[in-house]
């Protein structure tokens, strides 16, 4: 009988394909177990007959759905009753301007990757803490994406949705009691060879006032379509540095608040990181200038100490 001392348990949403199936497939082949929730579990027929049901459950989820959601981790607790990490990865991409976008197709999209990774989050929380032993803790890892970090034509809703779930995600850690030892990471993805940018995104007509191919989304259309053809990610490489995250296996280093995958994420978050303290150099004279007259300085002082090391 396999022996499961020393292993993690996961719960891992958007499981049927791309970085979600491979964050599985990594687990598993380290003898972790996994709870994979996917809108339709018979996509995974192949790895359930690989692995035993003491090791992996496939649970149907909707994000987007509450009562799933809770169902899912009633599911997790019965078979486990125990859990570790959690990933918040179920998603799509959005793409078309602003203007072309109907309200109805933005809001659905925040359902799933900003209120879906909400609710699941504070899910996890409650699990960690209520029905794991005391201390023991857990993990969430939120699947961002690098245009979480810095925004493009075209993705608007899509983009904001992935700030809306870093912002989350970063008052989530800090309002976490150091007791309860549950904390996270962002996780922001450059390209990878998925069906994002395939199946996995829904690509609306073109509004007929931005086809002027000197218009910035018109040029970004080109851009997106080159760099999509070849992406840098690897699916399974991913999976292995999330399961490495789990088991602390990067010695010495505490998580990352932000950690980009794929050298393109790295390159963008350093350009936007940079652009933000060149902007700052330029005007800080006017961003202190609405102090009032008589602000305490010392205050000023303690603010720059308090937020020295803003995790």
């Amino acid at each position: 009988m396999t022996s499961f001392e020393n292993t993690r348990v996961w719960f891992v949403t958007g499981s049927s394909q791309g970085l979600g199936k491979a964050i599985v497939e990594a687990v598993l082949s380290h003898g972790d177990r996994v709870v994979a929730t996917l809108r339709n579990p018979a996509s995974l027929s192949s790895l359930q007959s690989k692995y035993p049901s003491e090791q992996l459950l496939l649970q149907r989820l909707d994000v987007s759905s509450p009562e799933e959601i809770e169902a899912a981790f009633e599911a997790t607790k019965k078979h486990f009753n125990r859990l570790d990490v959690v990933v918040n990865n179920a998603g799509y991409g959005l793409y078309g301007e602003i203007e072309a976008t109907p309200d109805h197709e933005a809001r659905a999209i925040y359902e799933v990757l900003f209120w879906g990774p909400v609710n699941i989050t504070k899910q996890a929380i409650k699990f960690f803490r209520e029905v794991n032993p005391q201390g023991h803790g857990g993990r969430v890892f939120n699947i961002s994406s690098a245009g979480g970090y810095m925004a493009q034509p075209n993705l608007a809703f899509y983009n904001s949705a992935k700030f809306a779930l870093e912002g989350f995600t970063q008052s989530f850690i800090k309002e976490m009691p150091p007791v309860w030892n549950i904390t996270g990471c962002i996780i922001e993805p450059g390209g990878f060879r998925t069906e994002w940018a395939g199946a996995s995104m829904n690509a609306l007509p073109q509004h007929p006032a931005y086809t002027d191919p000197s218009f910035p989304t018109s040029q970004f259309r080109v851009h997106h379509e080159a760099a999509t053809s070849k992406s840098l990610g690897k699916s399974s490489k991913a999976g292995e540095v999330l399961y490495k995250l789990a088991h602390d296996s990067f010695a010495g280093t505490a998580l990352p608040l932000r950690l980009q995958l794929g050298s393109d994420s790295f390159y963008i978050a350093q350009a936007q990181a940079r652009k933000t303290l060149a902007d700052q150099d330029v005007w800080g004279e006017v961003s202190h200038s609405t102090n009032a007259d008589d602000h305490d300085k010392g205050l000023v002082e303690m603010i720059k100490k308090m937020f020295a090391n803003p995790h």
